[in-house]
């Protein structure tokens, strides 16, 4: 097979701290302020004018010498955490933006969908921006026209082809957008996470269309997601990303395994040290976090398991609430629940323990995750993080059978058996 990308030491840096004021007259005069020793004429409201310091810029590389290449046909899953790196990639190999250092050889026409509404004009109807993407692609009007049917009736959104797409829903936007990704008749198909914005239908829907794009078309697929069993089904190959370096490539099953394997998280913690240096922010700092089986040292299936958690509110006087995500090894969500521990604008400054119990017989084996959100209202957020405190549940054999059972959840279901001769 022909190599159709291929990326050699591709570096990607971004500057932090202050630069211009958005006009060259006001740089000018901020210019000259700082030269004379005054405080900068353009300073927000709230801000301290700190000489003493040469400055806050900073360099971040979100990429560091990325080299890989890959096929015409192969369906490449880029996985990672979140800040791994995976969405500047993307944008490099569409080119939205240029890299640092290295370099990026593509053959063949991309199309990509990597947030919502990119490649849309929001002025233009439904109708008008599937021209103008085809245009883009360099396709023909009669070959744009030839798809136009087929991309409409794919994306479900018929009855507002001709409105413009500033009035679609981000759900319509993204119906729309994939369609469009998907059968303009492009060589490379680039797709970020923005497929968790639509409904689990229509999800379906468009894996069941990239897996066609791949497997039926031969066109190259690079597909981003935390969703590790999408990666595995729909996927031949994986790029594991991990602060900004490629630390692992291989088929797609190898490189699930592996980042999974390495994404594991600690199953208790405590917190040593002031409370300001623990976990958290200016509104709440978790101080500990435990994980134990119900029934002897290890976790199984017919164990169930509880969690504790101590954390240090800084928020009184709001109706405050903790909730639990628990999430296995595919990032597939088991559950989000969660408790109200105030409810009349009565929470106190001070230290929660909340304890919670996952009954036996419930999760099936393998590696969970929690992640913690804490809220105002249950609607504005004071604290989250992901994958904060992890564990695993054992496999237990029934009867002969020691294999692992697919599935979610495996509860014990009480069986009847009729016999009648």
């Amino acid at each position: 097979m022909s190599t159709v990308i291929k990326v050699e030491n591709l570096s990607k840096a971004y500057q932090l701290g202050d630069f211009g004021t958005g006009t060259i007259s006001r740089d000018l005069e901020r210019f000259w302020a700082r030269l004379r020793g005054k405080e900068d004429p353009f300073l927000k409201i709230g801000e301290i004018n700190d000489r003493s310091t040469k400055g806050t810029s900073d360099v971040v590389w979100s990429l560091n010498d990325i080299n890989f290449e890959i096929d015409q046909g192969d369906a490449v899953g880029i996985i990672g955490r979140n800040g791994a790196g995976k969405s500047t990639l993307l944008k490099i190999l569409s080119r939205v933006t240029s890299p640092t250092t290295g370099s990026v050889k593509m053959r063949g026409r991309i199309a990509s969908l990597l947030e919502v509404g990119t490649g849309f004009h929001p002025e233009l109807t439904g109708r008008e921006n599937i021209y103008l993407n085809g245009a883009i692609l360099g396709m023909r009007k009669a070959e744009i026209k030839r798809k136009f049917d087929e991309i409409v009736d794919f994306s479900g959104v018929e009855r507002y082809i001709d409105t413009p797409v500033k009035r679609y829903s981000s759900g319509m936007y993204v119906r729309l957008a994939f369609a469009v990704a998907a059968h303009l008749e492009s060589e490379i198909l680039i797709i970020d996470e923005v497929l968790a914005v639509g409904d689990a239908e229509f999800q379906k829907k468009c894996l069941g269309k990239m897996g066609q794009v791949s497997k039926g078309e031969g066109r190259t697929v690079l597909f981003v997601s935390h969703n590790m069993a999408a990666v595995k089904t729909l996927c031949n190959k994986g790029i594991v990303l991990a602060n900004g370096q490629l630390i692992y490539q291989n088929k797609q099953l190898e490189a699930v395994s592996f980042y999974q394997t390495n994404n594991n998280t600690k199953s208790s913690f405590q917190h040593h040290g002031d409370l300001d240096s623990a976990p958290g922010n200016e509104n709440i700092r978790v101080l500990k976090f435990v994980i134990q089986s119900l029934e002897g040292e290890s976790i199984s299936i017919s164990t169930g398991l509880s969690f504790e958690m101590t954390f240090f509110n800084k928020k009184a006087g709001i109706n405050l609430d903790a909730t639990f995500e628990l999430k296995n090894s595919d990032e597939i969500p088991v559950f989000h629940n969660g408790t109200l521990i105030s409810t009349n604008n009565d929470s106190k400054t001070g230290f929660y323990t909340v304890k919670g119990i996952i009954p036996p017989n419930l999760l099936n084996a393998g590696n969970y995750a929690f992640k913690l959100i804490f809220g105002e209202n249950q609607r504005y957020l004071l604290f989250g993080t992901d994958d904060f405190i992890g564990f695993e549940v054992e496999n237990e054999s029934e009867g002969s059978n020691s294999f692992l059972a697919p599935g979610v959840i495996h509860p014990k279901i009480n069986f009847t058996v009729n016999y009648q001769a």
